[in-house]
């Protein structure tokens, strides 16, 4: 698996990092906490990786270590941030399909919000703090990449760190596997339910269950890989916490040339780099491209063109030649 070259990487990712958060405002309108999350950590391990590509590209000096105390946490806590989201969309979407998902009340509905913020927010934080137990050094520093976290390799290291993203997975795809049940053994009217939630319309439920689905295509699999490739790695005993943690304050610096050798390296930097990327620019596809999305740019530019009265003349006629209407 060959890596392309960085400035690539670099601009997809700040792309994904400006396309993910189009649709923002139209989730937090309808408190789709589980859509909002998934686009926060999206967007936000996308500049991190996008900022770490720029700068040490083409180098692995050590520029900005407290970057890296930040970067690699980003890291960690966005490895089980997404597949956290995706299921608070998936659990949301089994609630509605179980005619179990409207909340007229505000308790209910600000009781819905903790759990899905403890979901999307504080398991991630938690992943962090477990982290630190087997995290052998401070960080690593890959040429063109930039900072990445070290786990020492150890038998806690599987349930403290790498088993999460799997766990996450397999139950998300058990809510989305429940959720087509339920309509395909109930025959839900889904316009009668739907229309107790105002938030949510036909179009929208199918695209967050499509999006969510990618969780049972993609995510599982994924995690799967990259827990494998992990479990066929040598495994040290875990000693002690004084053992795993000797000058702690160390850090590696990797020439591109050593990681590109390692085809497993390669394979598992990859991946963790471009997931968030994929998932940027898929999460945009299903809602940034929708029909009220299109609607709301619409929106948007006819507010910028009666804004318009501060341009000079000759600068209203170009914006009214691009709307469409007639010159005068």
């Amino acid at each position: 698996m060959d890596s392309l070259p960085t400035p690539v990487y670099s601009a997809f990712s700040f792309i994904g990092f400006i396309l993910v958060l189009v649709p923002f405002y139209w989730q937090f309108e309808v408190w789709n906490i589980g859509a909002c999350c998934y686009m926060a950590w999206t967007a936000l391990q996308c500049l991190n990786l996008f900022i770490n590509s720029v700068v040490w590209n083409h180098n692995a000096i050590n520029w900005a270590p407290l970057w890296c105390d930040i970067s690699i946490r980003i890291i960690l806590a966005v490895n089980v941030a997404i597949p956290a989201a995706s299921l608070c969309i998936n659990r949301r979407l089994f609630y509605i399909a179980n005619a179990k998902g409207v909340l007229t009340d505000k308790a209910e509905k600000r009781r819905a919000m903790i759990v899905d913020l403890c979901i999307c927010v504080g398991i991630p934080i938690l992943q962090v703090i477990l982290a630190n137990i087997v995290q052998g050094h401070r960080y690593d520093i890959f040429e063109d990449i930039g900072c990445f976290p070290f786990i020492y390799l150890t038998p806690p290291s599987f349930p403290l760190v790498y088993a999460w993203p799997l766990v996450i997975s397999l139950v998300s795809a058990g809510y989305c596997v429940a959720t087509i049940r339920s309509f395909v053994r109930l025959q839900i009217n889904l316009n009668k339910i739907l229309g107790k939630n105002t938030s949510l319309s036909r179009s929208r439920y199918y695209r967050l269950m499509a999006l969510a689905s990618m969780e049972l295509l993609f995510g599982l699999p994924l995690s799967s890989y990259a827990l494998y490739l992990n479990s066929i790695s040598r495994v040290e005993p875990y000693v002690s916490w004084a053992w795993t943690h000797y000058d702690y304050d160390r850090f590696y610096q990797v020439p591109s040339f050593v990681w590109k050798s390692n085809h497993r390296m390669v394979v598992s930097l990859e991946m963790s780099r471009w997931a968030p990327v994929a998932c940027a620019l898929l999460f945009f596809a299903f809602f940034g491209l929708a029909g009220e999305a299109l609607k709301n740019y619409q929106d948007g530019f006819n507010f910028v063109v009666r804004r318009c009265s501060f341009l000079p003349r000759s600068a209203r006629k170009c914006v009214l030649i691009l709307k469409g209407s007639p010159r005068r």
